[in-house]
């Protein structure tokens, strides 16, 4: 019993040694459980809404008071031109316009009826169905008011439009988020673990004294992996297209240039991950938790980041996933010129230059 206790002792100090085995054994289900309660909602909160409206007159005032007392959505345009409605969808700020119709007051109270037309970004269509149904049940809401209040049939009809994708297609969304994933983590993690297997065998240090350079094996090992992205991005692509009837709307020259930035973001990762772990296991399991579970959950592939508590959407702007996937959708769903994803590529290249420069030099230090 003594040699019992004393091998459970043994174990319990090998597992308290290792920081990585703690974090994993402790602080990763603090975190999950965390990430899951928060980021995996259905509910759609704090979504940026612009209204065109031309009449301004009380009733429409009235409604677009009860949208800015909605937790649901926050009012962040005011239109004031029709064709504005296109360019406010195309800068990705927002996800529904509500549209009056010209003399919205008078039309009702002669008439009895008014039109509200509801246009929706339908390249995400979980989340355009859900708006619609929101805004429809405030409208549907003040409707029911002004029957009390003049005690007259009124009837306001909500036309629900999604721009992009009418038909409402899943694949509108998920495509660019597998191809985000399945990027990132082909290259990343088969990156770092083709490395460290070099490390944990210990035949790096004879690769390195090769007449080689250092940064020329580095590169060695990523081009396959490289050329095996660009194969899964084609064949992704020509599936979305044949397959799956998704389209590309727009440049393909500039959709293919930002996933091959992508792609090179991602082998820096996971050279990265290459410098701060010894073994293939550790690097899997780095990469597993470090990358998958980030871009499913925090790259708005499944679940719309606005509807995430703050300090989740400050974190989810470190996922690279999130800025591919939102570039994606522009230049392949809406069409957009390449003025619009400026930004994305802007901090895709920030952070690959970042990646590059902390990789290198760790993997020099670490191997010198």
């Amino acid at each position: 019993m003594k040699q019992f206790l004393s091998f459970i002792k043994k174990e319990f100090l090998h597992i308290f040694r290792d920081k990585r085995t703690i974090f994993i054994l402790l602080v990763m289900p603090v975190i999950q459980i965390i990430l899951f309660g928060f980021a995996i909602t259905t509910e759609v909160k704090n979504v940026r809404i612009a209204i065109f409206d031309p009449s301004k007159d009380e009733v429409t005032q009235r409604i677009i008071q009860r949208f800015q007392a909605s937790s649901y959505f926050i009012i962040a345009e005011e239109i004031n031109e029709p064709n504005r409605i296109n360019d406010v969808f195309k800068s990705g700020d927002i996800n529904l316009v509500v549209v009056f119709s010209e003399n919205f007051s008078d039309n009702l109270l002669h008439t009895g009826e008014a039109a509200v037309q509801l246009i929706a970004d339908g390249t995400e269509p979980n989340q355009a169905s859900t708006l619609t149904w929101y805004a429809s049940a405030i409208i549907a809401s003040c409707q029911q008011e002004l029957i009390e209040n003049y005690k007259i049939p009124f009837q306001i009809a909500a036309e629900v439009k999604m721009l992009y994708n009418p038909q409402i297609k899943g694949a509108y969304n998920f495509v660019p988020g597998v191809m985000g994933m399945i990027l990132m983590l082909i290259c990343a993690m088969m990156t770092s673990i083709a490395i460290v297997r070099e490390k944990e065998m210990g035949t790096m240090e004879i690769l390195l004294s090769s007449p080689l350079k250092p940064l020329y094996i580095i590169l060695a090992k990523a081009v396959p992996y490289f050329a095996l992205s660009i194969l899964n991005l084609t064949t992704i692509l020509l599936l979305s297209v044949y397959v799956l009837g998704v389209p590309i709307t727009g440049n393909l020259f500039w959709l293919v240039l930002v996933s091959f930035l992508f792609i090179f973001l991602a082998l820096c990762l996971g050279l990265l991950i290459s410098t701060l772990v010894n073994t293939q296991r550790a690097a899997m399991l780095a990469s597993g938790m470090a990358l998958m579970m980030p871009v499913i959950l925090l790259s708005g592939l499944v679940y719309p980041i606005e509807s995430m508590p703050k300090i989740l959407q400050w974190i989810s702007t470190i996922v690279p996933a999130r800025w591919y996937i939102a570039s994606i959708k522009k230049l392949m769903i809406q069409g957009v010129d390449i003025q619009f994803v400026l930004k994305e590529i802007t901090i895709l290249v920030a952070m690959t230059a970042g990646l590059m420069i902390i990789s290198l030099k760790n993997f020099k230090t670490r191997l010198s």
